[in-house]
């Protein structure tokens, strides 16, 4: 039976930022526009809608942690493992237990989603929260995983990133907004670094287990050039929302923490070296979060 540690270990905390920040960066957005259009900012309709999207993020997150666990740990592709650790692949749970850690984590990013909803009256949504609960299972599950065709990064920039970002800003203001779809576009691209990470790192196991990532595909040199440009074009998106927000420059102060990460990258880090680029592209992801939020909201 695994223990409570192995279990947080098996939710892949390190890839948490890739929650919080489309959650942060959407409210920012929503708090700006928000103020721009009346002047001022009502908090009480701001926050329970901007923690519920934050529940939903998580719970999403941590579920689709857990079924690519549990998928890639039936399909034996995590019998060899060199990140980090796996309930599935170790042994250290049942699959079906797995299994059904999973379904409760997206079950309750459902419930939680259907709260925010109905709270901001947006049913049409709906058929968005359906399709991210079935991105997120079939990402790895299923008879054709996407994740095993090299699609993995495409739909994580679209529901980590466009969907979630936008989602949350909409969720508050009932209005799209162009600043939303920069930062969401911007928080995509640090999403996809996240699995980029991972995926140049498994590349040697994922060949052998037929498991076709876009790191796979792109081949080594190709993964890491692209994982640059995750890091470094979220920059330049926020010049033009910097000049009509000069407090949002804070942003340029998380710059520093994209040198370490894609210097190893580019350098040639391999195997348990890109473990610790992992946490280093989260922690980058997370503080370029907050800093726009703390920008968009001075």
């Amino acid at each position: 039976m695994a223990s409570l540690s192995q279990w947080v270990q098996g939710a892949r905390p390190r890839t948490l930022p890739a929650a919080f920040a489309p959650v942060a960066a959407g409210t920012g957005a929503a708090v700006w526009q928000l103020g721009n259009v009346h002047g001022d900012v009502d908090w009480a309709l701001v926050a329970p809608r901007a923690l519920l999207a934050l529940a939903v993020s998580f719970c999403l997150q941590i579920g689709v942690n857990y079924a690519n666990d549990y998928s890639d740990g039936i399909r034996g592709t995590d019998d060899d493992r060199v990140g980090p650790f796996r309930l599935t692949g170790s042994r250290a749970a049942a699959p079906a237990t797995v299994k059904r850690a999973a379904i409760l984590s997206l079950a309750l990013g459902g419930l939680f989603g259907l709260a925010l909803i109905a709270l901001a009256q947006i049913w049409w949504a709906l058929a968005v929260g359906a399709a991210a609960i079935a991105a997120a299972w079939f990402y790895t599950g299923g008879k054709k995983p996407y994740g095993y065709l090299g699609l993995g990064e495409l739909f994580v920039f679209v529901f980590f990133g466009l969907v979630a970002v936008n989602g949350t800003a909409y969720a508050i203001t009932l209005q799209p907004s162009w600043a939303a779809l920069l930062a969401s576009i911007a928080i995509g691209l640090l999403a996809v670094a996240l699995m980029l990470t991972n995926n140049l790192r498994d590349i040697p196991t994922d060949v052998l287990a037929g498991k076709r990532t876009l790191a796979v595909r792109l081949g080594e040199r190709g993964t890491r050039l692209l994982y640059a440009a995750t890091l470094l074009v979220p920059f330049a998106l926020m010049v033009p929302v910097i000049v009509a927000q000069l407090p949002a420059a804070l942003v340029l102060l998380a710059l520093p923490l994209a040198i370490g990460p894609v210097r190893s990258v580019l350098g040639g880090a391999q195997g348990r070296d890109l473990i610790p680029v992992l946490g280093a592209t989260g922690r980058l992801e997370l503080v370029y979060s907050v800093l726009l939020l703390i920008g968009l909201i001075l």
